[in-house]
């Protein structure tokens, strides 16, 4: 009987006194928000498509290999030159099929062999712990990628969950996301995910 009038004297001195933010509890939602709502969680997936003369490494990466395999592009064996090296190298051309797939994704100010090509959005799934040392914290969560259309479907998996962590720290306003210098110890969201790994 006694804890819970404790812990609603806290939460009127709390409101009172000091006019606590909602963000000067880092929960769940609060750190789901904050990661689902930043600039580097909502920026979109580009692929690098490269016609022309391709060394043989950017010919057998998994990217490329998914593109032979659904037809879009095909390469042919060529000499290299000493920007493309090492030996062998590929002529590569986009297929009638490719043509047609990438017509649309391909924005009119791309010029030249090389096109940038918008393929997937990440989904913010859920926090999957928090762990608090003072006013600074990890927050571990999971995410998906979204294709935006056919390409991104080739290359993204959508029913794959990627687990990441990242940094968080408290400040006189409440709690932001670490920014990649802010707390040595903790890594930043563009660092999380670049560092994910796929959830079991």
């Amino acid at each position: 009987m006694q804890r819970p009038r404790l812990v609603l004297a806290s939460v009127f001195l709390c409101l009172v006194w000091v006019a606590c933010s909602p963000r000067d509890f880092l929960t769940r939602r609060l750190a789901a928000d904050l990661i689902a709502g930043s600039e580097n969680f909502q920026s979109t997936q580009q692929f690098w498509l490269r016609t022309g003369l391709v060394s043989n490494k950017d010919y057998l990466s998994p990217e490329y290999l998914v593109l032979q395999q659904r037809g879009w592009i095909k390469g042919t064996p060529s000499d290299c030159i000493a920007k493309v090296a090492p030996p062998p190298c590929w002529e590569v051309v986009l297929t009638p099929i490719g043509v047609e797939t990438f017509r649309d994704l391909i924005r009119s100010n791309d010029s030249g062999k090389r096109f940038s090509i918008v393929t997937a959005r990440r989904e913010f799934v859920s926090v999957t712990g928090i762990s608090k040392n003072g006013n600074v914290a990890d927050v571990d969560f999971t995410w998906r990628w979204v294709p935006l259309n056919e390409v991104g479907a080739a290359l993204y998996a959508g029913d794959v969950h990627y687990r990441s962590t990242v940094g968080f720290r408290h400040y006189d306003d409440g709690w932001r996301l670490v920014n990649g210098t802010a707390v040595k110890s903790s890594q930043d969201l563009d660092d999380a995910l670049k560092n994910s790994e796929p959830a079991p």
